[in-house]
């Protein structure tokens, strides 16, 4: 049986990649790196290991006019170095909730070339699930976005 969203729930899809030229473990290192992740997920605030490859964290995200600080948790799973990983969110704030997954695979097109595909779902609940499909569709290609160009400046630093 599949479960449709209620009127205050909705899913979002992702499905992005970027190139980015370093080798592959340079990429997965920086990827799995707490203070880079701090600093290339984009909203987070705090990321603090509460066990291997489980982080609590506090992310500020707004979608048009609704914003808010969730705090929730981040989980890497099924690691395949330097290949792919799974990331499992899920977060809680007074706008609503959010939870998904995203898989992410990383394929060194050159010695100094890897491209990084993120495919992901989502699920969002709340007052923020009212804003609607399309904006948080857009919303959450524009975060991958900002997200890969933050990954670029971890990468020069």
């Amino acid at each position: 049986m599949v479960s449709t969203p209620s009127p205050k729930e909705a899913d979002v899809n992702i499905d992005m990649e970027r190139s980015f030229p370093v080798s592959r473990e340079t990429l997965w290192r920086v990827l799995h790196d707490t203070e880079s992740m701090v600093n290339f997920i984009p909203g987070c605030e705090r990321l603090e290991a509460i066990g291997p490859d489980r982080y609590a964290a506090t992310l500020t995200v707004g979608v048009a006019a609704v914003k808010g600080t969730y705090n929730g948790v981040v989980q890497i799973k099924e690691k395949d170095f330097p290949a792919s990983y799974t990331l499992e969110i899920e977060g809680r704030a007074a706008p609503g909730f959010m939870q998904g997954t995203a898989k992410l695979d990383l394929s060194e097109t050159s010695d100094s070339q890897t491209l990084l595909s993120v495919k992901g779902q989502a699920q969002v609940g709340g007052l923020i699930a009212s804003v609607g499909q399309r904006l948080l569709t857009g919303v959450a290609r524009q975060l991958t976005r900002q997200m890969f160009d933050n990954i670029e400046r971890e990468l020069a630093r």
